[in-house]
């Protein structure tokens, strides 16, 4: 008998190719999707199950279908069409459910949790790289960063009250691909690309195929514990948007958050208060655990993984008709000026 792996979030295209991908897999028998809302893709063999992880019904499921796995990928920041109260109820109360229902299983052996490296941060207080051993340098509390400490919290005790079952955390970088609809995705699309003043972040990438690999691969291997996972080498925000041709917009640093929330607003892009922290110091994390302990190298580098991004979405030189109404959108938005012809190019 192979594997009876659950896997939360199928109805985000990311989840929905993971479990499609898994259920291919020789080891295992059946992949059982759950989500509140059906996946628009197909899923091919994947059984899916309407449910929702904050409700005690997911214990049922898990019960009555002896899963054996379970894949959690359902902890999510929030976006701009969403609220973060939303968010963290779905992230928070939706993972200690999900536990929950875990910890009553007699038939459970592995619980594999799609965390994030947002988990450390970012601060001016930061290392030059982060392992597995350390902790957000400044924890806030607010937002997503505050809602992957407190998830992974969860699993860790988790962990101890049911040491016969084998736990992997994944904290992997922005992942980035021609089909992933995600905050760092609708940031470096727009035509115009605001950066905070005299910051120039390091920041590294993860391919989606890589993704989906790494969790297959987490998922169907005997190792637990925690691991950093992202393309190798790192890439400076200045050399993104010069591979993207795309011009930038350096604003001052008291000028961003105001322009986050009006980018919220519109629908524009994501800019929460951890992402502009994210855009002024950027993250590194250090990988070596990922390859010589779970066995596993991204076949792309950070750069590469973010080339095949840009070559997805280039669509030659941005007109500087589209440039300055961007421009002229992003700087009336601070001064709450910015009309509604002009908005509409950010959509463009």
């Amino acid at each position: 008998m192979g594997r009876v792996v659950l896997v939360t979030g199928v109805a985000r295209d990311l989840g929905r190719r993971f479990a499609r991908q898994l259920a291919a897999a020789p080891d295992v028998d059946r992949v059982i999707g759950v989500d509140v809302q059906p996946p628009r893709g197909d899923l091919g063999a994947v059984s899916f199950v309407r449910a929702d992880i904050r409700n005690p019904v997911i214990a049922k499921v898990i019960m009555r279908e002896h899963v054996d796995t379970v894949v959690h990928m359902s902890v999510l920041p929030s976006s701009g069409s969403g609220s973060s109260s939303a968010a963290k109820e779905l992230n928070v109360i939706g993972t200690m459910q999900l536990l929950a229902a875990c910890q009553q299983s007699p038939d459970l052996e592995h619980f594999v949790l799609k965390s994030s490296t947002s988990v450390y941060g970012s601060s001016n207080r930061d290392p030059a790289m982060f392992t597995e051993d350390m902790a957000a340098k400044r924890v806030g509390g607010f937002g997503f960063v505050k809602d992957i400490n407190e998830v992974e919290s969860y699993v860790r005790g988790f962990a101890r009250r049911r040491p016969d079952v084998r736990t992997t955390t994944l904290r992997t970088a922005n992942a980035l691909g021609p089909g992933l609809n995600t905050p760092t995705a609708a940031y470096f699309k727009l035509p115009v690309i605001p950066t905070v003043l005299g910051f120039d972040p390091r920041m590294q990438f993860l391919n989606d195929t890589d993704l989906i690999d790494v969790l297959e691969h987490a998922t169907l291997t005997d190792i637990g514990g925690t691991f950093n996972v992202a393309g190798d080498g790192v890439m400076m925000l200045s050399q993104a948007i010069r591979r993207l041709g795309r011009p930038a917009l350096p604003l001052p640093g008291f000028a961003v958050g105001p322009l986050g929330s009006a980018m919220r607003q519109a629908r524009v892009a994501d800019f929460s208060r951890e992402q502009v922290a994210f855009l002024a110091y950027g993250r590194g994390v250090d990988t070596t655990r990922m390859r010589e302990v779970l066995g596993f190298k991204p076949s792309r580098t950070t750069e590469q993984a973010f080339g095949e991004f840009a070559a997805s979405i280039e669509p030659g030189v941005v007109s500087e008709r589209r440039v300055r109404a961007a421009e002229n959108a992003l700087v009336g938005a601070l001064g709450g000026n910015r009309d509604t012809t002009t908005s509409g190019e950010l959509h463009g």
